[in-house]
């Protein structure tokens, strides 16, 4: 009676008798077959709301994935380990930043062995400072055996270039968000960037040549001098210059003393007086 397969004998109340077969199939089916069309027309309506994407995707050449983000130390390390088993001819890559911590070198070196080692040719910018930090210099003079090295005093933020075709660089300054980018027009445009850098910096085993200045003032002196006349506080500075804090105030007060300044504002105003941002290095 619950499946409707039994009704009661009209004739006699004490009896059920059996529903037709044919009835009882069509009872059946009946919501089986309307499920089956509604299913049919969702499946329609999918197809046509997916029918442009699928028109993009096969687009030569693909436009998806032309920036990826990458949140987490341990998700771009993993892309950076890919690229780097993948690349076959090239990687430019900008470090900047002072001292680093042995376990960072002791990485960095493991990676740039196995590239060199495949016959990739790697070039890669520093900051001068890494030229006064005694670890970070013997690691990179190592590396300068089958590696490129030229140093600059100020640089742009870390990037990583592989074979022309993909690039890495932070979307945060706490480089806990990269972005992976393999649009050529973006990768193009920071090759673009990193060769002009490339001109301009200095082989790490070449001495970096400063013009001589007044007061005996040095050629890292008188780059803080001039953030300084540009307004940026020391963080900013150290930041730029790839040292650490305490360096950079060491050197303001090396400033001080040279311009014979008593304090923030004058020592802007004899910077100025000085003629020492005249000279260029």
């Amino acid at each position: 009676m619950d499946f409707a397969l039994l009704h009661p004998d009209p004739d006699d109340a004490d009896w059920l008798r059996p529903v037709p077969p044919s009835a009882a199939l069509a009872q059946r089916l009946h919501p089986i077959e309307r499920e089956i069309q509604e299913r049919r027309r969702h499946s329609l309506a999918l197809t046509e709301s997916f029918e442009p994407f699928m028109d993009i995707s096969a687009q030569d050449p693909p436009t998806t994935h032309a920036i990826t983000v990458l949140e987490g130390g341990t998700r771009i390390n993993a892309a950076i380990d890919v690229a780097t088993a993948e690349c076959r001819s090239e990687v430019l890559t900008v470090q900047p930043g002072g001292a680093r911590s042995e376990d960072i070198l002791s990485k960095g070196l493991e990676r740039g062995t196995a590239v060199v080692d495949r016959g990739v040719s790697i070039r890669t910018l520093y900051q001068h400072t890494v030229r006064h930090h005694h670890g970070t210099f013997a690691y990179a003079e190592r590396l300068a055996e089958g590696v490129e090295i030229r140093t600059l005093e100020e640089l742009v933020q870390r990037m990583l270039i592989f074979d022309r075709a993909v690039a890495f660089i932070p979307a945060q300054d706490d480089l806990t968000v990269a972005l992976e980018l393999r649009h050529p027009g973006l990768v193009s445009y920071l090759i673009n960037v990193f060769e002009q850098l490339w001109q301009r910096a200095t082989p790490l085993l070449e001495d970096v040549s400063y013009t001589p200045t007044p007061a005996g003032i040095s050629g890292v002196q008188r780059s803080i001098a001039q953030l300084l006349v540009e307004g940026h506080v020391d963080d900013s500075i150290a930041r730029r210059l790839g040292m650490n804090v305490r360096t950079c105030r060491a050197h303001i007060a090396k400033l001080n003393a040279a311009l014979g300044s008593g304090s923030r504002a004058q020592l802007g105003y004899l910077i100025s007086q000085s003629g020492i941002l005249d000279q260029k290095s």
